[in-house]
C-alpha cells in the first residue's frame, strides 16, 4: 500500500516538474543553469569543483576497503596486477579508475607519492619463475613433471618459447626462485 501511494507521489512530481519546465519555457525562460549556458568560466569552475568534492568524498569513504592492498603491493607490482587482486577481492576496479583513485588521495597527501611510482619491468624469465614457484608453493606433493603438465595445460611457453615443458626446465626455474630467496618446499629437490 505504501509502495503504491510513493509511486503516485513520484509521478506526480515528475508531472509538476513537467508543467513548470513547459510553462517556463513559454514565458521565454531556457531551463538548466544560466551560468552554463552561457559558458562563463566561473560558473563552469564552480560546478568542477563541486563534482571533484563528490569524488574526493567517494574515495575517502571506500578507501579503508582498497587502500591497504594497494599500499601492500605498489609500486612493486603493476597496476593491473592491483587490479586483478582487487577483483578477486570483490572490487570492480579498472587500471584507470585505480590510478585517478589513488592520484586523488596523493593530491591531498593522504597517501605516499611513491604508490604512483612507475612498476619495475619484470623479465618473461621472471614472471615464469614466479609463476612455477607459486604451483609449487600451493601444492608441495606435485613433482616436476606434473607441475610441467600443469604449464602446458595453462598454455605457458617455455623461455625458449615451446610449449613442452621437460622436468629439467622446471627445475630449473626452481632453483632461479630458490636463488632469488623464495621460500620453495624441500621436498621439490630432486623429484621427477
Amino acid at each position: 500500500m505504501l509502495g503504491a501511494v510513493a509511486q503516485l507521489e513520484r509521478s506526480l512530481i515528475s508531472e509538476r516538474t513537467k508543467a513548470g519546465i513547459k510553462a517556463a519555457k513559454a514565458r521565454g525562460k531556457k531551463p538548466g543553469n544560466p551560468g552554463i549556458r552561457e559558458h562563463r568560466p566561473d560558473a563552469i569552475r564552480k560546478i568542477a569543483l563541486a563534482r571533484e568534492k563528490v569524488y574526493l568524498d567517494e574515495v575517502i569513504a571506500g578507501a579503508d576497503k582498497w587502500m591497504p592492498t594497494v599500499r601492500r603491493m605498489r609500486p612493486d607490482h603493476p597496476w593491473e596486477a592491483v587490479v586483478r587482486v582487487l577483483g578477486d577481492s570483490g572490487h570492480s576496479w579498472t587500471v584507470a579508475r585505480l590510478r585517478r583513485a589513488v592520484g586523488k588521495l596523493v593530491s591531498q597527501h593522504m597517501a605516499d607519492p611513491a604508490l604512483l611510482k612507475p612498476a619495475p619491468r619484470k623479465s618473461p624469465e621472471d614472471r615464469l619463475m614466479t609463476l612455477i614457484a607459486g604451483i609449487a608453493m600451493a601444492d608441495p606433493s606435485l613433482s616436476l613433471r606434473e607441475i610441467g603438465a600443469q604449464l602446458e595445460r595453462m598454455r605457458e611457453r617455455t623461455p625458449r618459447g615451446g610449449l613442452t615443458w621437460s622436468a629439467s626446465s622446471v627445475k630449473k626455474q626452481l632453483d632461479r626462485a630458490q636463488k632469488a630467496g623464495l621460500a620453495l618446499p624441500t621436498s621439490l629437490h630432486g623429484v621427477v
